[in-house]
Parts: C-alpha cells; structure tokens; sequence
C-alpha cells in the first residue's frame, strides 16, 4: 500500500480545517453548528523521487460546534477565548512515510511510519484577516520530533463567494527532517549517500474560494504552493524544491 503522504496531502487537510471554523466579526458564518459528512479531493505532487501526480479522496464524517471541531480523526477544542484571541488543544495525523514498495529510491530503507501529532493552537483575529499559530508534537514516538506553523489569511466576500489568500511559514525541527528525509548509515547505497539533515523551515503561499449556494452545503475549492528548506531538499530522496497542490471540498451541516 502506498504510504507516501508527506508533501501536499497537507493541503487537503488545511482545507478540511478551515471549512470547520467561524469567519467572525463582519465575515459571513457560511457553515452552521451541527454534524458534518461529505467527500473531498486533493489532486497533489509529490516531493519524492519516483512520485509525480497523486489524487487522493478522503470521505469527511465530523461534527462542528461552538468549542469542538472533529473532522475524522483531526479535533480541536477551544479552550479559552478573549475577544479576538482564542487558544485550542489540536490533534491532528500526520500522513507522512514510506516504505520499500513506493518507490525504487526507498530499496533497501527502513520503513518510515505514519504518526499522530497534538499540540497547541493560537488563532488572532481582527477585520477580515486571521493569523493563526500551532505547535504540534508526535505523540506515538515515530519521529520523536514536533512542527510548528505561522499562517496568515484574509477574506473578503465577493457576492456568494468568500476568497481567501494566505501566506504561511513551518518549521521542522532536526528529528522529523531527519527520520523522514534522512539516510541512515545502514541504508547507503552506490546511488544513495548518508544523509542526516537539521531542520527545515518551509514556506507555502495559497489561495481559496469558498461558497453555501452550491448542492446546499459548503464547497470549498483551494489552489496552494509550497517551497521547502534546504535540509529537505539537499536529500538524496528528493527531486524537486517545490509542490504545487489543488483541493476540492463539498460537506453539508446537519443538526441531529
């Protein structure tokens, strides 16, 4: 089964999370309380060798309330609030990995699992734009490391339509760079050198559209481009420096 999730997959899952949250102040609510079910779409690159186009459908099953948002096995909960400042517990999977049969580059590598991260988010609003903050850390002890995030984004109504741009920078310290990226000395091969890489810090600019006057649910379709750090990069692995992602999301809000 492939397991190569680590690049743009994120970018679905992005979408998954903003489609649960409140546009507050002057921006519309355009998803109300209640159980969410529906599908989305993530058409992805990838950054690893041997990967070029991957789709990747994900049925969504959740549930959107005042404090708690669970969108399949991605939950937060608000748990204090201050006008615009609020902080939230967040548990999230991190779709990451691989193993031997992805890809003719992994031969002879150990497997690099999956993991479940939870941490701490920070979100400010104020008018239109949000900034938005999280740390979050492997709580299976796969990688044994943690990431953090910055994001910036503004929203603006044009008609029925709320489009949203966003700026965002990450941060990966040395232990996930490494376990993901990295070449242990086991593993070197005529065509695969050692390779144990610090940290990385990825940048990612992005922009979505969002509307309620389609099939009457939340549609929710987003364009994003990332750009990684040298540490990423510079490994053996990798072929590219850059993944571009697009996203197509559509639920519907139920009150039970």
């Amino acid at each position: 089964m492939k397991t190569c999730f680590i690049s743009q997959s994120i970018l679905l899952v992005t979408a998954l999370t903003c489609s649960a949250q409140t546009f507050a102040d002057d921006r519309a609510r355009i998803e109300p309380y209640g159980f969410i079910y529906g599908f989305g779409l993530g058409i992805n690159q990838e950054i690893y060798k041997g990967y070029d186009i991957r789709v990747i459908p994900i049925p969504v099953v959740g549930y959107r309330g005042e404090d708690l948002r669970i969108f399949g096995p991605f939950a937060s909960y608000d748990i204090a609030d201050f006008d615009k400042l609020s902080f939230s517990i967040k548990l999230a999977p991190r779709f990451a990995g691989f193993d031997e049969s992805d890809s003719d580059v992994f031969k002879g590598m150990d497997k690099r699992k999956s993991s479940m991260d939870a941490g701490i988010g920070v979100e400010y609003k104020f008018n239109n734009a949000r900034i938005d903050y999280s740390v979050m850390f492997d709580i299976l002890g796969n990688y044994k490391g943690y990431e953090s995030s910055a994001n910036l984004s503004y929203v603006w109504r044009l008609g029925a339509f709320f489009i949203e741009p966003s700026i965002g920078l990450k941060y990966q310290d040395s232990n996930m760079v490494n376990y993901y990226y990295g070449v242990r000395a086991h593993e070197v091969t005529a065509t695969r050198e050692q390779y144990s890489p610090d940290y990385a810090l990825n940048s990612t600019v992005g922009v979505s559209a969002a509307t309620n006057s389609i099939l009457n649910g939340l549609t929710r379709i987003g364009l994003a481009k990332t750009w990684y750090g040298n540490s990423i990069t510079d490994s053996p692995l990798v072929e590219i420096d850059s993944t571009s992602g697009l996203y197509f999301f559509l639920s519907y809000s139920r009150f039970f």
